[in-house]
């Protein structure tokens, strides 16, 4: 049988795993599905064959837990950051898909690297922030979102200010999909969607499913914020070894 990718059995057994992990992560804290799948993958493929899989899967993710955070949702900081998104992505496709496979990997795994520095820093401001710097942190998002992992600025981004687990959460996962929805039309014109692609998110999504069911039954149980730290370690382990693997 012919996999997805040319990724080969044990490369296939590689993403099963970080699937399973990633998507219970996503289902506990709300973020790091996107960020935890690219990085594995950036070990046994090209990371940006997996970057319309997530976002399939994102989408999937967001229908099986819509119905427990919809009330918690802070649409207007959702605006705002999508505004900023809408101008980052077209950029950040445009560089990325300019580049080698190595320096793609290293540039993403270099990306997730430091975004899981500013997340574990844990730095606190002591009010919210507004549109203007709501409307920034969406165009870092959006050209982040480029390799699929527009939600590890956000997530830094709402850590930083005073909200409570559930608004942060449930916002989130809110964005993601309508982030998504405006990213695939401009994945497809850049080549990043193939036969591979459903393919592949056919086999991701009985795993994601029950990695965000896991986790989100275990989200009501245990605080976010130690689990989160958790996560960022994992994700900065994986980045770290896709710098290694891209320099090496």
């Amino acid at each position: 049988m012919n996999l997805p990718f040319d990724i080969g059995l044990w490369g296939a057994v590689w993403m099963g795993f970080a699937i399973l992990i990633a998507s219970f992560v996503r289902g506990y804290s709300g973020f790091g599905y996107s960020a935890m799948v690219i990085a594995a993958s950036s070990l046994v493929t090209s990371p940006l064959h997996f970057v319309a899989v997530v976002v399939i899967a994102e989408a999937a993710m967001t229908a099986q837990a819509w119905g427990g955070v919809g009330p918690e949702v802070d649409w207007k900081r959702i605006k705002w950051l999508l505004l900023g998104a809408v101008i980052g992505l077209p950029l950040g496709l445009w560089a990325l898909t300019a580049i080698s496979e190595d320096a793609a990997r290293a540039v993403i795994s270099g990306y997730v690297l430091v975004m899981c520095l500013v997340l574990f820093a844990g730095w606190r401001l002591t009010t919210e922030v507004g549109p203007r710097g709501t409307f920034g942190a969406g165009l870092v998002s959006g050209l982040a979102n480029a390799p699929g992992m527009g939600g590890l600025p956000v997530a830094a981004f709402f850590a930083a200010q005073p909200m409570s687990a559930s608004v942060f959460r449930a916002t989130l996962v809110a964005y993601f999909p309508v982030l998504d929805i405006y990213s695939a039309p401009l994945y497809f014109y850049h080549g990043l969607v193939s036969w591979d692609t459903l393919w592949a998110s056919l086999l991701v999504l009985p795993l994601t499913f029950v990695g965000n069911w896991l986790g989100g039954r275990h989200f009501f149980n245990t605080d976010p914020q130690d689990f989160r730290r958790f996560a960022i370690l994992l994700l900065a382990g994986l980045a770290i070894m896709g710098l290694l693997k891209a320099v090496l």
